[in-house]
């Protein structure tokens, strides 16, 4: 397919386009953030999270997952972690109430144990207090936070969308039809992955939609995936380990992306 828009859209040049997708291809983006859901105390954790960012999405685009999509695709997403039907609920009801917290989108970037390069996202509803929370987690740690832009310049900001299916030229063909920037599309076991810019979400999925109905999505986020990946050795490893434990217990935090092979 004809390359020069998608290099357009990422204003890099073939070569570092493919190298890229060396690094996509091989499925980096399942290395974004350490699964917590290990004991009923990190369970728990995750189900706040989802309650928590359930309630932002219904409350700022309304309660009816038909009309409002984010919502939809995040609770198809919650069910996927086995988040209780009463949590999805409990936060949708929070939200039509109108009242309560007014949650807003922190985002913080430095650099981790062996100078790894790390994203926080989280969702807040008191910004310094989270703010020194994390900065807390990187100095526990003799590391460094950055500021705004010191290392999302080195991570791509793409919409992921795994289903199954095999056909990667007619899924090609559909998304170009509708002017969607495609990125990428993995083929492997059945899957079929399409990366797009992360502003392009609702126009593919529309897109996909159209062409072919109704698709159970395996994966439907939109993550940072670093451009190039490094090992961590020696003490790093568990600095890096406790650095992203500490991150996880913070309620506010939402999702951490790192580099990290």
């Amino acid at each position: 397919f004809n390359s020069k828009p998608i290099l357009e859209s990422l204003g890099c040049c073939r070569i570092d386009f493919l190298s890229r997708l060396d690094f996509i291809m091989g499925r980096a983006y399942q290395n974004r953030k350490d699964s917590m859901a290990k004991t009923s105390d990190a369970k728990a954790k995750i189900y706040s999270k989802y309650g928590r960012e359930i309630y932002v999405v219904a409350k700022a685009g309304g309660l009816d997952p038909t009309g409002n999509l984010s919502l939809r695709s995040l609770i198809e997403r919650a069910k996927k972690d086995q988040v209780p039907s009463h949590v999805i609920e409990k936060a949708i009801d929070k939200a039509k109430g109108g009242a309560g917290e007014n949650f807003e989108l922190a985002r913080y970037e430095g650099y981790g144990p062996g100078n790894c390069m790390v994203i926080i996202e989280c969702l807040t509803d008191n910004p310094s207090r989270t703010f020194n929370d994390v900065r807390l987690c990187f100095s526990k740690t003799k590391t460094k936070i950055g500021t705004q832009g010191s290392v999302s310049h080195m991570f791509d900001h793409l919409t992921i969308l795994m289903f199954s299916g095999q056909d990667e030229e007619a899924v090609l063909d559909a998304l170009l039809m509708d002017d969607v920037d495609v990125v990428d599309i993995e083929n492997e076991g059945g899957m079929l992955t399409v990366f797009a810019p992360h502003t392009a979400s609702f126009k593919a999925k529309k897109a996909l939609s159209e062409a072919f109905g109704d698709i159970e999505y395996e994966v439907d986020e939109i993550q940072f995936i670093a451009q190039n990946t490094a090992p961590l050795t020696g003490d790093d490893v568990e600095m890096f380990e406790t650095f992203t434990t500490m991150l996880n217990d913070l309620d506010d935090v939402q999702s951490i992306y790192h580099n990290v092979e």
